[in-house]
């Protein structure tokens, strides 16, 4: 690929090499482009502390496109008024950026009306249009108020209603209460946008908002991910998560009902002792690739303990930001929810490995119990005993977590598998077996190890496809079935992070109830 010294119009599979200058001053590409332009692309192999980020002409930020600290690699845009730059700061070496796609989108208007509302306040406001009212004075009860709505429907149940003000052609909702980026409607030709969901009253999930996402032609995950082009944190909701999110499109905005079960690990505490951490890089001859491992040592710690326990995760770099790992460790160890615990965070070498090695690859897995952790082992200076151990993991990660530990109980004897995956198969599996990971539990005598799921009760799909919700009540079926230890915990939650966090806590101590500290 030639590289470029500034991006013009159409330029696609090109790779701008940034040479990084000295002082940290950061590296410029000139965009050459319409506004309205829709770009897509990644950093490719970026060292620790990269970043790429859009800028206007007098260096003033815009918005964070891809970090290396989050592992958010690949970015998708559509490029606003009065951009101006692409900047990317990083080690002085440099780093490359790859454009794969560059063109200017159709923006299909998006009718969408309804004559009915599960919201009495939706339905008020509908009457107050139709003799001749404005939105104004609901605009300014909404900016006080916060937004969602939660008002009471008419089952008792709550009601949510998602709002945006003013969007031209549409938009859509990325963690609705549902599988799919839903759309909201338009409220007959006024500037409310909205769409309403009856739902539990233990409700926790985290969303964002995407005005006008671009119509991209291509492949069907081409066209999804383009919501992430506009996606952002809604403008009226009090919520931001992260808090400390670098600008909109970084943050998303929570919802959590008062019955939402208590989350009592995941704020970091002045006042508790915290643990170490340390990275290396593993490098695999057997999957040709590279990638970090992050070891988290509890404070005071000592690895002659014989009641240690030994937390291992997959998709290492969300699992110190999305689910704090060092911050739940070091609080359930404080209230001695927990004994001692280290950890081993594996991270992916990108989001392309992850598809390829978690869901079912016997070589990645082989890699993880005998290879990656005796090498963590022995630099924690720990002997792990696999009825300490536990694997976890988040959707890919929560697959890979149950089917490596049942490979492997001998190195793994516990399982935390939050929204697991498993719904995935090989490619060329008969459709009678497509629920694969259950079909091999049936088949196979039973393995040594605990398992704990969970599934949000809004991870269910089209009746046509298997989902995440009903394919971890059939697991767990399976695995009960089959004279597993093994419990399901569902949660009033979509395949969010902001669930994942607590219940990766919940998972904990359910399967260490009587976890022996030292009365």
């Amino acid at each position: 690929m030639p590289e470029i010294t500034s991006l013009a119009d159409g330029q696609e599979n090109v790779v701008w090499n940034a040479r990084i200058p000295d002082g940290g001053q950061a590296s410029r590409l000139p965009l050459h482009v319409k506004a309205g332009t829709y770009l897509a692309g990644k950093l490719i192999d970026p060292a620790a502390g990269a970043t790429l980020d859009l800028i206007d002409a007098e260096g003033r930020h815009l918005r964070r496109l891809a970090s290396e600290k989050t592992g958010q690699l690949a970015f998708y845009l559509l490029v606003p008024e009065g951009a101006a730059y692409l900047a990317a700061m990083g080690p002085s070496s440099g780093l490359a950026i790859e454009i794969s796609r560059n063109l200017v989108p159709d923006q299909p208007r998006q009718e969408s009306n309804s004559s009915s509302f599960l919201s009495p306040r939706m339905a008020a406001l509908s009457q107050t249009l139709a003799e001749g009212g404005s939105t104004t004075t609901f605009w300014e009860e909404a900016a006080r108020s916060g937004t969602p709505l939660v008002e009471q429907g008419k089952d008792g149940e709550p009601v949510i209603t998602f709002l945006y003000r003013g969007a031209a052609d549409g938009v859509r909702i990325l963690g609705a209460p549902s599988s799919d980026h839903d759309p909201m409607m338009r409220l007959g030709q006024s500037d409310v946008w909205y769409r309403s969901y009856s739902v539990p009253p233990d409700t926790r999930l985290s969303y964002r908002l995407a005005p006008d996402v671009p119509a991209v032609p291509g492949s069907f995950w081409e066209r999804r991910v383009a919501i992430l082009a506009t996606a952002q944190e809604d403008p009226l909701n009090r919520h931001p998560w992260p808090e400390d999110g670098i600008d909109v499109y970084a943050r998303k905005s929570k919802l959590e009902l008062p019955e939402a079960p208590a989350q009592p690990y995941v704020a970091e505490r002045q006042d508790v002792a915290k643990g170490t951490l340390e990275e290396f890089t593993f490098t695999s001859l057997t999957l040709e690739n590279s990638r970090k491992i992050t070891l988290y040592r509890p404070a005071d710690f000592d690895p002659a303990d014989p009641l240690t326990l030994l937390l291992v995760t997959f998709d290492g770099k969300a699992y110190q930001t999305d689910i704090p790992v060092p911050v739940i460790l070091d609080n359930m160890q404080a209230d001695r929810a927990l004994p001692q615990t280290a950890a081993i965070l594996i991270s992916n070498p990108d989001m392309e490995t992850r598809s390829r090695e978690l869901p079912g690859n016997p070589e990645f897995a082989r890699v993880v119990a005998q290879e990656i952790l005796p090498e963590a082992l022995s630099r924690l200076g720990l002997t792990a005993s696999p009825e300490r151990t536990v694997l976890a993991g988040s959707s890919f990660g929560g697959i890979a977590s149950t089917r490596t530990a049942l490979a492997y109980p001998e190195v793994f004897g516990n399982v935390i598998s939050l929204s697991g995956s498993y719904w995935w198969s090989p490619a060329g599996t008969p459709v009678t077996d497509q629920e694969y990971t259950a079909r091999q539990v049936a088949d196979a005598p039973r393995a040594p190890v605990r398992v704990f799921l969970t599934a949000g009760l809004f991870e269910s799909g089209q009746k046509s496809s298997p989902d995440i919700l009903s394919t971890n009540r059939h697991l767990r079926t399976v695995m009960k079935a089959k004279g597993y230890d093994v419990r399901l915990r569902e949660y009033a939650a979509s395949h969010d992070y902001l669930y994942w966090r607590g219940a990766l806590s919940d998972g904990l101590e359910a399967l260490f109830p009587d976890h022996g500290t030292h009365d």
